[in-house]
C-alpha cells in the first residue's frame, strides 16, 4: 500500500473478507498432496446435507481452522477434508415434504422414483453448508469434498456390512427397539433423548378370577381386585400378565390366579418374579411384552403371549380390539374416562418421569418388538477401549475418558437397520420362503441361495427394503475419505492416516467417536486420530441449549454480515474453554469488532509515521533516543514471552487461553504502552530503526493472531508494506528466550508512570508543569532505573533526583517497589483531607487483602482451582501488600 492511500475510519470487513478468501483459493494454499513434509490431517465432522450453519458449527469449525492454519504456518502439509453426511432421517423427511408440496405421496411412487427426487434435492440444497463455511474463512481442501453416498464410499459401507456378517458380528433378530412413529423407523439407544416430564399415574383395578375358564359361580362370590399403577393406560389393551414380588405378603394368595383385562375381558395369569419391587406404585405390575423393554424380558422368561397393539405410525392396530386406527395419545385421553365409567380407576396422581424422545423428530419414542439387523458390539469394542484408556488416543479435556470407559464397558448391541429408502440399502436378498443371503451383489446372493433352493430364479429374490443407520457409514469417515477401504494401501491413505486431531461435540462421543475408533482398529489396524478435542455446547445467556424450536439460536450468517467473520470467530473463541459449555453473548462479538478497530487504528498510527522518517543519520538517531531503544528492547522480549506462552497453550489445546494472551499482548502491551513509548514527540522525526522494528513486531503479532482472525491479519500485513509472500503461508519462526529482567523493568516503568499520573490527577497538576521525582535506591538499582529514566521523563514530564533528601517539613506521595522508594512532593490541598483519603484507602486495601488471604487459605480452592487462577490470587495478594506499604509510608510521613 502506498502511503498516500486513505485508510477508512474503522475496519470494514465485508469486501476484504471475500477478496482474501478468493485470493487464497486462487493460490491453492488449502490444497494438499502428499510430499516429504510431515502431514497434519483433520477430517471435518460431516454436517448433514440438510444443514445450515449454526453456532455449534461456528465453534467446531473455527477450532479446526485454527489448528489447520497454525499447522500450515509451521511448515506441515495441512490437509482439512470437507464433506457431508447423507443424513437418512433428516433428508428423507425433507424430500417427503417437498413431494407433498407437489402433491405426490411417497407411497405412491415407489423406491426408485423417490430416490431420483432425493438426489435432485441433494444436488440443489446439499452443499449450502459447505458454501457457508467459506464465509467463516475455513481453509478446507475443497478438491477433496466427500459425501457418504459417493460411489466408492457406498461400496465400502456395503463391503463392511458383508464382512462383519461373515464374521458373525452382524445378525438379524427380533428384539425390542426404540421406534420413531414420525419417521417410522427404528432408532439406536443413543438416538433417544430422555426428558423429565409431568405425567399422571393412573391406578387401575383388574378383577381377580380363579381360572382361565369363564365359570357361573363368579357372580355369587364377592369380587376381588388387584390394582396396578401405569402412566400409559392405552397399553392396557396389550397386557398379557400381572406380576408381583414372590415375597410380597399382600399378594401371596393370588399366585397362580388370573386377572381380567379391563374393557377387553381377556384373562391373564398373575405371576411372581422378584423383578417387581414392592415399593413402587401398588407393588403389582402390568406386563405388556410388545410395548416395554423390561416387560419383554419377563415375557420371554414366562413364555407370555405378545400382542402388538400399535401400528408403525403410533395408531392402534386391529390387535388392540378398541380405538383401532386412533393415535396413541388421543386414545389415552379417551380410555381414562371409559375406565372410570366402568369402575376401574381407583385414583389418579401427578407424577414426574423420564420419557424418551427421538433425537431427530422429537416424537415420543415407542418401545416396539421388531425384526432388525444388529452389530454385536462386544466383538468389536475391546481395542477401541484400550486405545483411549492407555493414552494412544488423547482426549481434551481428559475428563471425558471416564464417560467413554463407562459406555464401552456396558456396551449394548447396535441396531443398524432403518426403515427408510434414502441411504445405504442393506445387502441382503430373500427367497420366497424367507431364506436370505448377504452378499455385495444380487447375483452373488442368488448363487448363494440357489445352492440351498433348487428351482429358484433370479427374479424370485428380493432385496431387503431397509437402509443402514447413518452412523454405520460415517464410522468409516477418517480413512474412506482417502479411499482407505475402496483402494487399500493407496499412497494417500498411507500419508494422511491416521489423522491428527478430531474436533467434535461430547454428545456424539458414542454415536461417532467410539465407532470410528472401532472401525479404524478393525479395518486399518490403526487408530483413526491421535487427539480428540471436545467442544462445549453453545448455550444462550440463560444457559439453555440453542435450538430452532426455542428460537434462541442466532442467524450466524447475519452475525458475520454485521460484525465480520473475524469478530465472530474471536467472540466464540474468547469464551470457549475446551469441554465446557459456552454461554453465548453477542457482547463478545462486539468485543471482537472493537479489537478489529484497535488493530486498524494502530495500523493508521504507524502508517502516519512513514512520511516523518529521519533519513540522514539512521543509526545515530537510534542511539540518541535511549527512550525508544528501551521501548523496542522491552517489547521484543515481551513478544517473545507471549510467543512461548501461546506455543505451550496451543500444545495443551487451551486455545481460548492462547487467544487471551494475544489479545492482552496487542491491546495492552503493544497499543497502550509500546506505541506510546515509541511514537515520536510532536512534529519530531521518526527514528528509522524504531519504525522498522515496529513494523516487524506488528507483522509478527499478525502472524500469531492469523489462525484465529485470518482476514484482518492478512489485510494489515499487506497494508504495512509490500510483502513478498502471503501471511497465510508465512512460516512461524521459533522464539528466542525472552529477557525476563527486561520484561519486569517494563512493568515497573508502567507502574511508576501510573503512580505519577495518579498524583497529577489527585493534586490537579497539569501535564505541562514539570514534577520532581525523588528516588531512593542502591547503585545497582540506579543502573536499571537509568534504562527507563529518559523514557519516563519524556512521557510524564518529570525529573529524577537521586541525591536529594526528603524535607521533613513537607508532605509527599510515595511509591514503593521492593526496597526502592519514589516520592513526589504534595503541592496543594489540606493535609487532614489527604490523611482521611489515605486512611480510607488503607482500610479498603486491608479488607481486600483479608478476602484474598481467606481464599488462599481455603484448601479446597487451592487444590481444585486451575494453577493460573491460584497464581492470579497470589498476585492480587502481593499487589495489595505493596499498596498497603505505600499508603503506610505516606501516612508515616504526614
Amino acid at each position: 500500500m502506498s502511503s498516500g492511500m486513505e485508510l477508512s475510519k474503522n475496519y470494514i470487513p465485508g469486501d476484504i473478507e471475500a477478496r482474501w478468501y478468493q485470493h487464497w483459493l486462487s493460490k491453492g494454499y488449502f490444497n494438499s498432496t502428499p510430499d516429504e513434509r510431515e502431514s497434519f490431517t483433520v477430517v471435518i465432522p460431516p454436517p448433514n446435507v440438510t444443514g445450515v450453519l449454526h453456532m455449534g458449527h461456528c465453534l467446531n469449525n473455527t477450532i479446526q481452522d485454527i489448528l489447520v492454519r497454525r499447522a500450515r504456518m509451521q511448515g506441515k502439509n495441512a490437509c482439512w477434508v470437507p464433506g457431508t453426511d447423507h443424513a437418512s432421517i433428516a433428508t428423507e423427511a425433507k424430500v417427503v415434504a417437498m413431494l407433498r408440496e407437489r402433491g405426490i405421496a411417497k407411497s405412491a411412487i415407489g423406491r426408485d422414483e423417490f430416490l431420483q427426487y432425493a438426489w435432485e434435492w441433494k444436488e440443489k440444497y446439499g452443499g449450502i453448508i459447505l458454501q457457508q463455511l467459506k464465509k467463516m474463512g475455513c481453509s478446507l481442501d475443497w478438491n477433496r469434498t466427500s459425501f457418504t453416498m459417493d460411489e466408492d464410499y457406498y461400496r465400502s459401507v456395503i463391503n463392511v456390512f458383508v464382512d462383519l456378517h461373515k464374521k458373525g458380528w452382524i445378525y438379524r433378530g427380533k428384539r425390542m427397539i426404540n421406534w420413531d412413529v414420525k419417521a417410522k423407523t427404528a432408532l439406536s439407544d443413543e438416538e433417544v433423548i430422555y426428558k423429565e416430564v409431568q405425567s399422571k399415574l393412573y391406578y387401575v383395578r383388574y378383577e381377580v378370577v380363579d381360572s382361565l375358564e369363564l365359570t357361573d359361580d363368579s357372580s355369587t362370590k364377592e369380587k376381588e381386585f388387584i390394582t396396578i399403577a401405569t402412566v400409559r393406560p392405552e397399553t392396557i389393551l396389550g397386557d398379557t400378565a400381572i406380576c408381583v414380588n414372590p415375597n410380597d405378603d399382600r399378594y401371596q394368595h393370588l399366585h397362580g390366579k388370573y386377572a381380567v383385562v379391563p374393557l377387553i375381558g381377556r384373562r391373564i395369569p398373575i405371576i411372581a418374579d422378584d423383578y417387581v419391587t414392592t415399593e413402587f406404585g401398588t407393588g403389582a405390575l402390568k406386563v405388556t411384552p410388545a410395548h416395554d423393554m423390561n416387560d419383554y424380558q419377563l415375557g420371554q422368561k414366562y413364555n407370555l403371549e405378545v400382542i402388538e397393539t400399535m401400528n408403525d405410525d403410533g395408531t392402534l392396530s386391529e390387535a388392540a380390539q378398541l380405538y383401532i386406527g386412533e393415535d396413541r395419545f388421543e386414545v389415552r385421553k379417551k380410555i381414562v374416562p371409559e375406565l372410570e365409567a366402568k369402575g376401574h380407576i381407583v385414583k389418579v396422581e401427578d407424577y414426574t418421569n423420564q420419557i424418551g424422545y427421538s433425537e431427530r423428530t422429537d416424537a415420543v419414542v415407542e418401545p416396539r418388538l421388531s425384526l432388525q439387523w444388529w452389530v454385536d458390539m462386544k466383538k468389536i469394542s475391546e481395542p477401541a477401549l484400550k486405545a483411549v484408556m492407555e493414552g494412544e488416543i488423547e482426549f481434551h479435556p481428559a475428563k471425558f475418558k471416564n464417560l467413554y470407559r463407562h459406555w464401552m464397558e456396558n456396551i449394548k448391541d447396535w441396531c443398524i437397520s432403518r426403515q427408510l429408502w434414502w441411504g445405504h440399502r442393506i445387502p441382503a436378498w430373500y427367497a420366497p420362503d424367507g431364506t436370505y443371503a448377504v452378499a455385495t451383489t444380487r447375483e452373488e446372493a442368488f448363487e448363494n441361495l440357489r445352492s440351498q433352493i433348487a428351482d429358484l430364479r433370479l427374479e424370485d429374490i428380493r432385496q431387503d427394503d431397509d437402509c443402514l443407520d447413518t452412523w454405520f457409514s460415517s464410522w468409516l469417515w477418517p480413512f474412506e475419505v482417502f479411499k482407505g477401504l475402496s483402494n487399500p494401501g493407496n499412497a494417500e491413505v498411507k500419508y494422511y492416516y491416521p489423522t491428527n486431531t478430531l474436533v467434535t461435540a461430547p454428545e456424539i462421543i458414542f454415536f461417532w467417536v467410539a465407532r470410528m475408533i472401532m472401525a479404524g482398529e478393525e479395518y486399518m489396524k490403526e487408530i483413526p486420530f491421535k487427539h480428540v478435542y471436545f467442544t462445549g455446547i453453545v448455550r444462550d445467556k440463560q444457559g439453555r441449549k440453542m435450538s430452532k424450536s426455542l428460537g434462541n439460536s442466532p442467524d450466524l450468517l447475519a452475525l458475520i454480515d454485521q460484525y465480520g467473520a473475524d469478530a465472530v470467530r474471536f467472540g466464540i473463541m474468547i469464551s470457549s474453554p475446551a469441554g465446557n459449555d459456552i454461554l453465548f453473548d453477542e457482547a463478545s462479538l462486539e468485543q471482537g469488532r472493537n479489537f478489529n478497530n484497535k488493530l486498524w487504528n494502530a495500523l493508521k498510527l504507524i502508517k502516519s509515521w512513514e512520511t516523518r522518517i529521519e533519513k540522514s543519520a539512521q543509526l545515530t538517531a537510534h542511539n540518541s533516543q535511549p527512550s525508544s531503544s528501551f521501548a523496542t528492547d522491552w517489547f521484543e522480549s515481551r513478544l517473545q514471552q507471549a510467543k512461548v506462552e501461546v506455543e505451550t497453550l496451543m500444545q495443551q489445546f487451551r486455545l481460548s487461553e492462547a487467544l487471551k494472551v494475544l489479545y492482552s499482548l496487542i491491546w495492552d502491551d503493544f497499543c497502550s504502552w509500546y506505541l506510546e513509548w515509541a511514537k515520536p514527540g510532536f512534529e519530531q522525526p521518526v527514528d528509522p530503526v524504531v519504525y522498522e522494528k515496529t513494523l516487524i513486531y506488528f507483522e509478527e503479532m499478525m502472524q500469531l493472531l492469523h489462525p484465529y482472525m485470518p482476514f484482518i491479519t492478512e489485510e494489515i500485513y499487506h497494508l504495512l508494506r509490500g510483502q513478498k509472500e502471503d501471511l497465510c503461508i508465512k512460516q512461524i519462526k521459533s522464539a528466542p528466550l525472552p529477557d525476563i529482567t527486561l520484561i519486569d523493568l517494563g512493568l515497573f516503568a508502567q507502574d511508576l508512570q501510573n503512580f505519577i499520573r495518579g498524583v497529577r490527577v489527585q493534586q490537579q497538576i497539569k501535564k505541562s508543569e514539570p514534577v520532581e521525582l525523588l528516588t531512593f535506591c542502591s547503585l545497582e538499582q540506579e543502573g536499571s532505573i537509568k534504562r527507563i529514566e529518559a523514557l519516563i521523563e519524556r512521557q510524564e514530564n518529570v525529573r529524577f533526583f537521586y541525591d536529594k533528601g526528603i524535607d521533613t517539613t513537607k508532605t509527599y506521595s510515595f511509591f514503593l517497589k521492593g526496597d526502592m522508594k519514589f516520592c513526589i512532593e504534595k503541592i496543594i490541598g489540606n493535609n487532614d483531607e489527604y490523611k482521611k483519603e489515605l486512611e480510607k484507602d488503607l482500610a479498603y486495601q486491608i479488607r481486600f487483602r483479608e478476602s484474598v488471604l481467606k481464599k488462599l487459605s481455603n484448601e479446597r480452592f487451592v487444590q481444585n482451582a486451575k494453577p493460573e487462577v491460584v497464581a492470579l490470587e497470589q498476585k492480587k495478594l502481593a499487589d495489595a501488600e505493596a499498596r498497603i506499604q505505600n499508603i503506610e509510608e505516606s501516612l508515616k510521613n504526614l
